[in-house]
């Protein structure tokens, strides 16, 4: 199945990229501004694949459905949007990947649930965006992950069948997205993984230990 993948897809955060010090650094920032001491990274950087959601709950103990929540989230929003791109990098470990996938001439891109007005300038600033195939961001279609919707607009995208695509992510949603959209799922055990079920549950067809491994994988190490 390896050899015939001919189209690898990555989730964003988590994933492709480590934005966890820039969004828990808006999260704590409306601590601050609430007189509040800054929580440690460690605390924040499980929920960054909850977005919004997840940052304003664990920060500031607002959840939907709570009054000051929607509030709160658009303040987050607007904070992480002034800020997106100070500490965020691809991970160190994923930059030779990708220069061993360009060079290998397999196609690759990214399948978010990330919305484009966060997802554009981050891609573009990181120099990704010649680079990829494809990038699908969490409203480029009426749905988000764990829809298949997002995996499916991207192979038609690129014009190759679902089952030719392999998906990489960090979260449960994007094996259930990958599996439903008829992908090879492949969790990325160095990612963000949340605080549900454990990884070696979500039922990946694989799971990678580190981004290396993916090269093996593809047979490309």
């Amino acid at each position: 199945m390896s050899a015939a993948t001919l189209l690898v897809l990555f989730d964003l955060d988590g994933t492709l990229i480590d934005s966890a010090p820039d969004l828990a650094a808006a999260a704590n920032a409306m601590r601050v501004a609430r007189c509040q001491a800054p929580l440690p990274l460690a605390a924040l950087r499980p929920m960054v694949g909850s977005g919004a959601r997840g940052m304003v709950g664990t920060a500031l103990g607002v959840n939907p459905g709570d009054e000051a929540f929607d509030a709160l989230r658009q303040e987050f929003l607007d904070r992480y949007q002034a800020a997106l791109l100070e500490l965020t990098t691809v991970f160190a470990d994923m930059a030779p990947v990708l220069d061993r996938l360009d060079a290998a001439g397999r196609r690759w891109g990214i399948v978010t649930n990330k919305a484009e007005r966060f997802t554009r300038p981050i891609v573009e600033g990181l120099h990704l965006h010649r680079r990829a195939a494809v990038v699908i961001s969490g409203d480029t279609t009426p749905h988000s992950k764990p829809h298949p919707e997002p995996l499916r607009e991207a192979a038609r995208r690129v014009g190759i069948d679902a089952a030719n695509c392999v998906y990489v992510g960090d979260d449960h949603r994007d094996v259930l997205a990958g599996r439903a959209a008829g992908m090879t799922t492949l969790a990325a055990a160095w990612g963000y993984l949340g605080q549900g079920e454990p990884i070696d549950a979500w039922g990946a067809h694989a799971v990678l230990g580190e981004p290396a491994a993916l090269l093996h994988w593809l047979q490309l190490a």
